[in-house]
């Protein structure tokens, strides 16, 4: 299956796509010194979230889909240099909404993150007029 979403994402700051299949998504994000926040190496729990966002949105795999409200959890920090695995995986379908769960760990296995993501998919590109 090809992605056919987020196709101009910079995979470097929002993760690497591993794995698509239908309704669900690998994101793997390497961090980087460019995603400290401190002089401990934290990384900003904001690149975290984006790769979980890029992994929910390639598990809805729709050109059109936007991420509607997120709740989030982070459950233990990342330093840089550690890989973080994003999983998705669509858990519900209603019309244009979709339910994707994400969970996200570190290469020992880990649990770093986890979240459920509202995604809509719109007729049209939503910066279309």
């Amino acid at each position: 299956m090809n992605l056919t979403t987020h196709l101009a994402i910079n995979q470097s700051l929002c993760g690497q796509l591993v794995s698509i299949e239908e309704g669900a998504a690998v994101v793997k994000l390497d961090t980087t010194p460019e995603m400290v926040a401190d002089d401990h190496q934290l990384v900003h729990g904001g690149f975290i979230f984006g790769a979980a966002d890029f992994a929910a949105m390639a598990a809805v795999n729709d050109p059109n889909v936007v991420l509607g409200s997120a709740e989030v959890r982070f459950l233990k920090p990342s330093k840089c240099g550690d890989a973080v695995i994003l999983e998705a995986r669509v858990t519900e379908v209603g019309g244009k909404r979709r339910r994707v769960d994400v969970e996200g760990a570190d290469e020992a296995g880990t649990k770093v993150f986890s979240g459920v993501f509202t995604c809509f998919v719109l007729e049209k590109h939503v910066l279309e007029k």
